[in-house]
Protein backbone atom coordinates (compact mmCIF):
# COMPACT_ATOMS: atom_id res chain seq x y z
CA UNK A 1 0.00 0.00 0.00
CA UNK A 2 1.51 3.92 -0.52
CA UNK A 3 2.28 4.50 2.89
CA UNK A 4 2.38 8.38 2.71
CA UNK A 5 -1.45 7.57 1.61
CA UNK A 6 -2.42 5.79 4.75
CA UNK A 7 -0.56 8.54 6.65
CA UNK A 8 -2.91 11.33 5.77
CA UNK A 9 -5.71 8.34 6.05
CA UNK A 10 -4.33 8.03 9.76
CA UNK A 11 -3.86 11.54 10.44
CA UNK A 12 -7.77 12.04 9.25
CA UNK A 13 -9.30 9.14 11.72
CA UNK A 14 -7.26 11.14 14.45
CA UNK A 15 -8.38 14.65 14.01
CA UNK A 16 -12.14 13.47 13.16
CA UNK A 17 -12.32 10.25 16.10
CA UNK A 18 -14.08 8.66 13.51
CA UNK A 19 -13.04 6.17 11.09
CA UNK A 20 -16.26 7.03 8.95
CA UNK A 21 -15.79 10.63 9.24
CA UNK A 22 -12.02 10.22 7.89
CA UNK A 23 -13.70 8.00 5.11
CA UNK A 24 -16.14 10.29 4.01
CA UNK A 25 -13.55 13.44 3.88
CA UNK A 26 -11.32 11.39 1.99
CA UNK A 27 -13.85 10.06 -0.41
CA UNK A 28 -12.61 6.61 0.85
CA UNK A 29 -14.82 3.58 1.72
CA UNK A 30 -14.58 2.93 5.18
CA UNK A 31 -13.06 -1.02 4.57
CA UNK A 32 -10.45 0.77 2.54
CA UNK A 33 -9.46 3.33 5.81
CA UNK A 34 -9.62 0.39 7.83
CA UNK A 35 -7.38 -1.42 5.69
CA UNK A 36 -4.73 1.60 6.24
CA UNK A 37 -4.83 1.94 9.23
CA UNK A 38 -4.43 -1.74 9.50
CA UNK A 39 -1.52 -1.71 7.27
CA UNK A 40 0.31 1.04 9.70
CA UNK A 41 0.07 -0.76 12.82
CA UNK A 42 1.46 -4.26 10.84
CA UNK A 43 4.37 -1.67 9.74
CA UNK A 44 4.90 -0.20 13.53
CA UNK A 45 3.99 -3.56 15.06
CA UNK A 46 1.99 -0.97 17.63
CA UNK A 47 -1.71 -0.91 18.44
CA UNK A 48 -2.34 2.86 17.10
CA UNK A 49 -6.09 2.97 17.84
CA UNK A 50 -8.28 2.06 20.58
CA UNK A 51 -11.57 1.17 19.35
CA UNK A 52 -15.05 0.84 20.59
CA UNK A 53 -18.72 0.78 19.38
CA UNK A 54 -18.77 4.58 20.15
CA UNK A 55 -15.07 6.05 19.97
CA UNK A 56 -12.15 5.88 18.28
CA UNK A 57 -9.14 7.08 21.04
CA UNK A 58 -5.52 7.17 19.54
CA UNK A 59 -3.41 4.86 22.22
CA UNK A 60 0.07 6.41 23.70
CA UNK A 61 2.33 5.02 20.79
CA UNK A 62 -0.62 6.38 18.36
CA UNK A 63 -0.66 10.05 19.56
CA UNK A 64 3.54 9.75 19.14
CA UNK A 65 3.02 8.14 15.64
CA UNK A 66 0.41 10.81 14.44
CA UNK A 67 2.62 13.73 15.54
CA UNK A 68 5.84 12.43 13.31
CA UNK A 69 3.27 11.90 10.39
CA UNK A 70 2.19 15.46 10.65
CA UNK A 71 5.99 16.30 10.69
CA UNK A 72 6.39 13.86 7.45
CA UNK A 73 3.41 15.50 5.27
CA UNK A 74 3.98 18.91 6.19
CA UNK A 75 7.71 18.62 5.11
CA UNK A 76 6.51 16.65 1.90
CA UNK A 77 4.11 19.59 1.50
CA UNK A 78 6.75 22.56 1.51
CA UNK A 79 9.19 20.80 0.23
CA UNK A 80 6.69 20.52 -3.13
CA UNK A 81 5.49 24.17 -2.40
CA UNK A 82 9.58 25.28 -2.63
CA UNK A 83 9.99 23.08 -5.94
CA UNK A 84 7.20 24.75 -7.48
CA UNK A 85 7.80 28.12 -6.62
CA UNK A 86 5.00 28.59 -4.19
CA UNK A 87 7.09 28.68 -1.46
CA UNK A 88 6.36 32.21 -0.93
CA UNK A 89 2.94 31.86 -0.20
CA UNK A 90 1.26 30.99 3.04
CA UNK A 91 -0.23 27.47 2.36
CA UNK A 92 -1.01 24.55 4.53
CA UNK A 93 -1.55 23.85 8.42
CA UNK A 94 0.23 26.23 10.63
CA UNK A 95 0.22 25.18 14.09
CA UNK A 96 0.21 27.59 17.19
CA UNK A 97 0.79 27.08 21.30
CA UNK A 98 0.74 29.50 23.51
CA UNK A 99 -0.26 29.49 27.42
CA UNK A 100 -3.99 28.86 28.04
CA UNK A 101 -5.32 32.40 29.24
CA UNK A 102 -2.74 34.53 27.28
CA UNK A 103 -3.94 32.42 24.32
CA UNK A 104 -7.63 32.67 24.65
CA UNK A 105 -6.81 36.87 25.31
CA UNK A 106 -4.54 37.07 22.31
CA UNK A 107 -3.08 34.51 20.35
CA UNK A 108 -6.54 33.63 18.98
CA UNK A 109 -7.62 36.89 17.98
CA UNK A 110 -4.14 37.40 16.05
CA UNK A 111 -4.81 33.54 14.61
CA UNK A 112 -8.23 34.19 12.71
CA UNK A 113 -7.43 37.27 11.33
CA UNK A 114 -4.50 35.92 10.17
CA UNK A 115 -6.52 32.90 8.72
CA UNK A 116 -9.00 35.68 7.28
CA UNK A 117 -5.95 37.18 5.31
CA UNK A 118 -4.82 33.99 3.91
CA UNK A 119 -7.09 31.55 2.97
CA UNK A 120 -4.68 28.94 1.73
CA UNK A 121 -3.74 28.48 5.06
CA UNK A 122 -5.57 26.58 8.27
CA UNK A 123 -5.03 26.80 12.02
CA UNK A 124 -4.15 24.73 15.02
CA UNK A 125 -3.92 26.15 17.78
CA UNK A 126 -2.41 24.52 21.34
CA UNK A 127 -3.05 26.28 24.47
CA UNK A 128 -0.81 24.68 26.89
CA UNK A 129 0.13 25.62 30.52
CA UNK A 130 3.82 24.02 29.75
CA UNK A 131 6.61 23.87 27.70
CA UNK A 132 6.08 22.05 24.76
CA UNK A 133 8.88 20.68 22.68
CA UNK A 134 8.43 22.44 19.01
CA UNK A 135 10.15 19.90 17.08
CA UNK A 136 8.50 16.81 18.54
CA UNK A 137 5.13 18.37 18.66
CA UNK A 138 4.82 19.96 15.11
CA UNK A 139 4.76 23.03 16.33
CA UNK A 140 5.40 26.04 14.06
CA UNK A 141 5.17 28.75 16.29
CA UNK A 142 5.09 29.62 19.67
CA UNK A 143 4.47 32.38 22.36
CA UNK A 144 6.27 31.73 25.56
CA UNK A 145 6.38 33.68 28.78
CA UNK A 146 9.51 34.12 30.84
CA UNK A 147 13.71 33.89 30.39
CA UNK A 148 14.30 31.07 27.95
CA UNK A 149 17.29 28.78 27.92
CA UNK A 150 19.81 28.35 25.06
CA UNK A 151 18.51 26.76 22.06
CA UNK A 152 18.46 26.73 18.26
CA UNK A 153 14.96 28.27 18.17
CA UNK A 154 14.76 31.50 16.45
CA UNK A 155 12.90 33.73 19.51
CA UNK A 156 11.93 37.84 18.83
CA UNK A 157 10.83 39.82 22.18
CA UNK A 158 7.55 41.53 21.88
CA UNK A 159 7.32 43.05 25.36
CA UNK A 160 6.85 41.61 29.46
CA UNK A 161 4.63 40.69 32.04
CA UNK A 162 4.46 41.39 35.51
CA UNK A 163 3.77 39.10 38.61
CA UNK A 164 1.41 41.10 40.57
CA UNK A 165 -0.55 41.21 43.97
CA UNK A 166 -4.13 41.81 44.06
CA UNK A 167 -7.47 42.07 45.58
CA UNK A 168 -10.90 43.15 45.33
CA UNK A 169 -12.06 46.54 47.09
CA UNK A 170 -14.37 45.00 49.02
CA UNK A 171 -11.44 42.83 50.62
CA UNK A 172 -9.06 45.73 51.66
CA UNK A 173 -12.27 47.48 53.12
CA UNK A 174 -12.16 44.58 55.61
CA UNK A 175 -8.89 43.76 55.97
CA UNK A 176 -6.62 47.29 54.80
CA UNK A 177 -4.01 46.88 52.43
CA UNK A 178 -0.35 45.33 52.58
CA UNK A 179 1.99 48.25 52.57
CA UNK A 180 4.96 45.50 52.53
CA UNK A 181 5.69 42.07 51.06
CA UNK A 182 6.09 41.23 55.40
CA UNK A 183 2.55 42.28 55.77
CA UNK A 184 1.47 39.70 53.84
CA UNK A 185 1.87 37.10 56.41
CA UNK A 186 -1.44 38.52 57.90
CA UNK A 187 -3.74 38.49 55.16
CA UNK A 188 -5.56 35.57 53.22
CA UNK A 189 -3.37 34.02 50.55
CA UNK A 190 -4.87 32.59 47.62
CA UNK A 191 -2.33 30.34 45.92
CA UNK A 192 -1.85 28.96 42.25
CA UNK A 193 -0.56 25.62 41.77
CA UNK A 194 -0.40 25.60 37.87
CA UNK A 195 2.76 24.67 35.75
CA UNK A 196 3.90 28.48 35.46
CA UNK A 197 2.76 30.35 38.74
CA UNK A 198 5.50 29.47 41.73
CA UNK A 199 4.40 28.82 45.04
CA UNK A 200 6.71 31.46 46.41
CA UNK A 201 5.86 34.90 46.58
CA UNK A 202 8.97 36.74 45.41
CA UNK A 203 9.82 40.92 45.71
CA UNK A 204 12.37 42.96 44.85
CA UNK A 205 14.78 43.55 41.05
CA UNK A 206 16.60 40.00 42.46
CA UNK A 207 13.71 38.47 43.86
CA UNK A 208 15.47 38.45 46.91
CA UNK A 209 12.29 38.80 49.58
CA UNK A 210 10.35 35.88 49.56
CA UNK A 211 7.89 36.22 52.81
CA UNK A 212 6.67 33.58 54.63
CA UNK A 213 3.16 32.56 53.35
CA UNK A 214 0.80 30.66 54.38
CA UNK A 215 -1.95 30.07 51.41
CA UNK A 216 -5.69 29.47 53.18
CA UNK A 217 -6.48 28.31 49.69
CA UNK A 218 -5.04 26.40 46.31
CA UNK A 219 -5.97 26.87 43.32
CA UNK A 220 -4.61 24.54 40.35
CA UNK A 221 -5.77 27.60 37.67
CA UNK A 222 -5.16 30.88 37.53
CA UNK A 223 -8.99 31.45 36.66
CA UNK A 224 -9.98 30.12 39.86
CA UNK A 225 -7.41 31.98 41.68
CA UNK A 226 -8.35 35.29 40.51
CA UNK A 227 -12.36 34.09 40.97
CA UNK A 228 -11.48 33.78 44.43
CA UNK A 229 -9.53 37.26 44.64
CA UNK A 230 -12.48 38.57 42.72
CA UNK A 231 -14.98 37.28 45.18
CA UNK A 232 -12.90 39.07 48.03
CA UNK A 233 -12.07 36.45 49.62
CA UNK A 234 -8.28 36.62 49.68
CA UNK A 235 -5.12 37.75 47.56
CA UNK A 236 -3.92 36.40 44.35
CA UNK A 237 -0.73 36.83 42.45
CA UNK A 238 -1.32 35.90 38.86
CA UNK A 239 0.24 38.08 35.68
CA UNK A 240 -0.92 41.44 34.90
CA UNK A 241 -2.38 40.49 31.81
CA UNK A 242 -4.40 37.95 33.46
CA UNK A 243 -6.29 40.69 35.54
CA UNK A 244 -6.00 43.35 32.85
CA UNK A 245 -9.56 43.43 32.44
CA UNK A 246 -11.09 43.67 36.57
CA UNK A 247 -8.24 45.34 37.12
CA UNK A 248 -9.37 48.30 34.21
CA UNK A 249 -12.96 47.83 35.35
CA UNK A 250 -11.57 48.82 39.17
CA UNK A 251 -12.95 45.12 40.03
CA UNK A 252 -9.38 44.32 41.26
CA UNK A 253 -6.61 46.95 42.54
CA UNK A 254 -2.88 45.79 42.12
CA UNK A 255 -0.95 46.31 45.41
CA UNK A 256 2.98 46.69 46.11
CA UNK A 257 4.09 47.25 42.84
CA UNK A 258 7.12 48.94 43.90
CA UNK A 259 8.33 45.32 45.39
CA UNK A 260 7.92 43.79 42.34
CA UNK A 261 10.12 41.75 40.81
CA UNK A 262 11.78 42.00 37.21
CA UNK A 263 8.86 41.48 34.55
CA UNK A 264 9.01 38.39 32.81
CA UNK A 265 9.97 38.94 28.91
CA UNK A 266 7.45 37.32 26.12
CA UNK A 267 8.77 35.68 22.96
CA UNK A 268 7.25 34.40 19.59
CA UNK A 269 9.68 31.40 18.98
CA UNK A 270 9.77 29.09 16.14
CA UNK A 271 12.24 26.36 14.91
CA UNK A 272 15.26 27.60 12.46
CA UNK A 273 16.20 25.36 9.75
CA UNK A 274 17.53 26.12 6.09
CA UNK A 275 13.60 26.20 4.89
CA UNK A 276 11.24 28.73 6.78
CA UNK A 277 7.91 27.83 5.60
CA UNK A 278 5.95 31.46 4.25
CA UNK A 279 2.71 30.67 6.31
CA UNK A 280 5.39 30.49 9.53
CA UNK A 281 7.09 34.23 8.48
CA UNK A 282 4.49 35.45 7.08
CA UNK A 283 2.55 34.31 10.70
CA UNK A 284 5.64 35.41 12.94
CA UNK A 285 5.80 38.61 11.32
CA UNK A 286 2.18 39.57 11.70
CA UNK A 287 2.16 38.20 15.44
CA UNK A 288 4.79 40.08 16.35
CA UNK A 289 3.33 43.49 15.09
CA UNK A 290 0.10 42.72 16.65
CA UNK A 291 1.19 41.61 20.17
CA UNK A 292 4.04 44.56 20.22
CA UNK A 293 0.76 46.93 19.27
CA UNK A 294 -0.93 45.35 22.84
CA UNK A 295 -1.86 47.52 25.43
CA UNK A 296 -1.27 45.46 28.37
CA UNK A 297 2.11 43.96 26.66
CA UNK A 298 4.75 46.15 28.11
Amino acid sequence: MDKLQCMKVLVKVADTGSFADAARQMHMSSPAVTRAVAFLEEVTGARLFLRSTRSVKLTAQGHHYVEDCRRVLSDIDEAEASAGGSYATPSGVLTVTAPVLFGQYYVMPIVTEFLALHPAVTGRVLLFDRIVNLVEEGIDVAVRIGHLPDSSYNATRVGTVRRVVCGAPSYFERHGVPQTPADLASHTIIASTGSSAPLDWRFGPEAKLSPTLHPRLFCNTVDASISAALSGWGLARPLSYQVARPVADGRLRIILEEFEEEPLPIYVVHPEGRHVSAKTRAFVDFAVERLRAGPTIR
